[in-house]
C-alpha cells in the first residue's frame, strides 16, 4: 500500500508509520514540527520529510490511504486535498483495527493503570514466546517500539484510550477497536484535568462496552466504585463479564509477595495500584490460555518502566523513587505504598507543581493531607512563572502551606536550591520520592539521587 501520513511526527504515527514502512508499505509523511526522539528515529528509517510544513502536492489519487494525526486540524492544506480527490482517509485507531480485524483484539481502558496492565500483559505474553502484535502509548523496556502490526500475529494487545481519533472523528479512541476482550482498570473523573463534564466521561466508557464484540469479554476492577452504575447500565449486553480484586499479599524486607492458591510469588513492583494491575493482567492472560502458575512465575521479574513507582536508585540503606504525580488521590496512595513497603523508614517527598496549578486555590484545597503519612513533604514550583502576576514568594508559601496543612511543609523554587536541599539532607535514614505530572522541568533524577544518597 501507499500511505501517506499527515503529523508523522506524533509518538504514536511515527512508531506506526516506521513498522508499515519495515512491513514493506510505501510511506511518505509530513509535519511542521518533529522533536525527538521522533526526528531521529524517522531519519533512521530514511522517513524524515525532505522540508517541514505542509504540501498539498503530496496528496494524489495513487496513494491507497491517508493515516490522519491529532496534530493536524481540520484547515490542514493536505487534508482538504485528500477530501477533495477522495482518498481515503484514517485515523490510526480506524487504521490499527482495520489492519487487526480477524486478530484477536484485546483493549485495556482505564482513567489510570491501561500502560501498566499492557505492559504486565506484554511482558509476560513476551516470556513465553506468544506471538502478538501491540499499540501503546509509551516506551516499554523489552520493546523498541510503541506500534508493532503484522499480517500474521492471530493477537493485538492495544492500549485503549478515550480522548478523541482525530480532528475529523470525535469519537474516542478505544471505541474503534471493538474488542474481542477488554479490560476496564477503573474509572476517575477530574474537573481540573478532564475538560468534558462527569457525565459525558463516564459515557465514553459506556459505550466502550457496547463496542466489545457479541459474545465478547469484558473485565473489570470490582475494587473501583464508579464502574458499578456502568456495569449495571450494560448489564443487558451478550458479552462475557470477569470481575478482578485485590490479591492477598505481604511485605517483608522491602519485598511484596502475593500469595496465589497457596502459592507466594515475591515481585519487583509493590503498592496497591500495581497489585490490582496484576491481577487485571492475569485475567486476560487467563482468558487468551496462559494458566495461573505461568503467569505468576513470569511476572516475577516485572519492573514498572513508566514511572509508576519507577525505582531509581540506592543506598546507604535509603531508596529513591519516582512517579507521577496524577491527582491528590494518586499522591496519597503513592506515598502509602512507600511507607507500607519500608515502614521503618522515614520518607521525604517532593512534589513538582504545575505554577499554574499551583494558584488555583479550589485545585490546591484538594492536596489537604494528600502528604501527611510523608514525613516531609516538599512542594517545587517554578516562582518565575509568577513575574506578571504580582504574586510573592510568600503569598505562594502561604498558599500552599494552608492548602497541604503539613507539619513540615517546604517550597523549593529552582533546581539549584532542590540539590542544595537535598546534599545538605544526605538521606540521613530517610527514602526519597519525587512526584511529577510532567518533565521535571530539566531535573536530572540520576543526579538528584545521587545527591541525596552521598554519604555526610
Amino acid at each position: 500500500m501507499r500511505i501517506h501520513f499527515i503529523a508523522i511526527g506524533g509518538s504514536v504515527m511515527h512508531n506506526l508509520a516506521i513498522n508499515l514502512a519495515e512491513q514493506g508499505h510505501q510511506i511518505t509523511g509530513s509535519d511542521d514540527q518533529i522533536v525527538e526522539p521522533s526526528k531521529s528515529r524517522l531519519e533512521k528509517a530514511h522517513l524524515f520529510p525532505a522540508e517541514l510544513g505542509w504540501f498539498p502536492d503530496q496528496i494524489t489519487e495513487e496513494l491507497d490511504a491517508i493515516i490522519l494525526g491529532k496534530h493536524a486540524l481540520e484547515d490542514n492544506t493536505e487534508l482538504k486535498k485528500a477530501r477533495e480527490i477522495g482518498v481515503k482517509i484514517y485515523s490510526y485507531p480506524e487504521f490499527v483495527y482495520e489492519q487487526s480485524i480477524n486478530k484477536t483484539r484485546v483493549v485495556i481502558a482505564g482513567t489510570y493503570g491501561k500502560t501498566t496492565v499492557t505492559s504486565m500483559i506484554m511482558h509476560v505474553l513476551k516470556k513465553m514466546q506468544v506471538e502478538f502484535d501491540y499499540l501503546v502509548g509509551a516506551q516499554l523496556e523489552g520493546f523498541d517500539s510503541l506500534v508493532k502490526l503484522t499480517s500474521t500475529s492471530p493477537l493485538i494487545i492495544i492500549e485503549g484510550d478515550e480522548y478523541y481519533a482525530s480532528t475529523l472523528d470525535n469519537r474516542s479512541k478505544f471505541h474503534l477497536y471493538r474488542p474481542n476482550i477488554a479490560l476496564i482498570t477503573g474509572i476517575e473523573w477530574d474537573s481540573f484535568r478532564t475538560v468534558i463534564s462527569s457525565e459525558d466521561y463516564f459515557e465514553q466508557f459506556r459505550k466502550f462496552i457496547e463496542s466489545i464484540t457479541p459474545k465478547g469479554t469484558l473485565i473489570y476492577n470490582k475494587d473501583n466504585a464508579s464502574l458499578h452504575q456502568i456495569l449495571e447500565d450494560t448489564k443487558e449486553l451478550k458479552i462475557n463479564r470477569h470481575g478482578y480484586k485485590m490479591p492477598e499479599y505481604t511485605i517483608n524486607k522491602g519485598v511484596t509477595s502475593v500469595s496465589v492458591c497457596g502459592h507466594d510469588y515475591s515481585l519487583k513492583v509493590f503498592g496497591k495500584h500495581n497489585l490490582s494491575n496484576i491481577v487485571g493482567a492475569y485475567t486476560v492472560c487467563e482468558w487468551l490460555g496462559v494458566k495461573r502458575n505461568e503467569f505468576y512465575h513470569a511476572i516475577q521479574d516485572f519492573k514498572s518502566s513508566i514511572r509508576y513507582l519507577e525505582f531509581v536508585a540506592s543506598g546507604n540503606g535509603s531508596v529513591v523513587y519516582q512517579d507521577f504525580a496524577h491527582s491528590p488521590a494518586k499522591v496519597k496512595s503513592s506515598i502509602h505504598a512507600i511507607k507500607e513497603q519500608f515502614p521503618a523508614k522515614a520518607l521525604v517527598t517532593f512534589i513538582e507543581l504545575n505554577p499554574y496549578d499551583a494558584i488555583e486555590e479550589d485545585l490546591m484545597k484538594q492536596y489537604k493531607h494528600s502528604m501527611q503519612e510523608s514525613d516531609h513533604a516538599v512542594a517545587f514550583v517554578n516562582i518565575n512563572s509568577y513575574k506578571e502576576k504580582n504574586i510573592t514568594r510568600s503569598l505562594l508559601e502561604d498558599h500552599l502551606a494552608k492548602a497541604f496543612d503539613h507539619p513540615s511543609f517546604h517550597i523549593i523554587s529552582d533546581i539549584e536550591k532542590l540539590e542544595t536541599f537535598l546534599e545538605s539532607f544526605r538521606s540521613n535514614g530517610y527514602n526519597l520520592l519525587f512526584m511529577s505530572s510532567n518533565t521535571h522541568n530539566g531535573v536530572n533524577m540520576a543526579s538528584l539521587a545521587d545527591k541525596f544518597l552521598k554519604e555526610a
